[in-house]
């Protein structure tokens, strides 16, 4: 079994912010929702978990202990989350391998968080077992793909209209990965 990280650490970002970066726990469930219901529309597209909805939100909190799973909440001065991300680990034969999400509050975007959250879930990653990390996004976020880049993900491949947003209209989907060394 993987060793589970409950490290806290306290990041300055590159606007004089600062935030706390640490484990999504069972209490976060009111500052969750609310950070969800926060995302501006366009960003709900590209989650696999819808933020807005309760039940989704009830599960991600009662989940911060999941064996395969790890959550990672950044922390504003006010208690409310301001980022999201998330390393699963993909069952069966690609169990060496864990899907990662991230989503960052529109305010907070642009400050060097994004960076910051990343590197912080695929180390998570890393503690899971995972040998291969991949991200799956809209291939229209240039700004995701940038930040994975400088961790050293590649493009393994795009899926060409393989999302569909509220409007009905199809957008292309671009998956990067890593290998990690264990």
């Amino acid at each position: 079994m993987a060793l589970r990280s409950e490290a806290i650490s306290n990041a300055a970002l590159k606007d004089g912010r600062q935030v706390t970066i640490r484990p999504l726990a069972e209490s976060d469930r009111a500052a969750l929702a609310d950070f969800g219901l926060s995302l501006p529309k366009d960003d709900l597209l590209y989650l696999e978990e819808d933020f807005t909805n309760p039940e989704i939100i009830a599960r991600l909190a009662n989940a911060s202990h999941a064996e395969n799973w790890r959550q990672i909440v950044a922390i504003a001065d006010d208690g409310s989350i301001v980022a999201y991300t998330s390393a699963r680990r993909v069952p069966g034969w690609s169990n060496h391998v864990a899907e990662l999400r991230l989503i960052v509050k529109p305010g907070w975007r642009r400050s060097g968080l994004g960076m910051q959250m990343a590197q912080a879930i695929v180390e998570s990653a890393r503690e899971l077992g995972a040998q291969k990390v991949t991200v799956a996004m809209l291939a229209a976020l240039k700004a995701g793909q940038a930040i994975f880049s400088r961790l050293g993900f590649a493009v393994e491949g795009q899926l060409a209209r393989h999302a569909i947003d509220r409007n009905g209209e199809l957008h292309d989907v671009v998956i990067m990965s890593a290998f990690l060394r264990v």
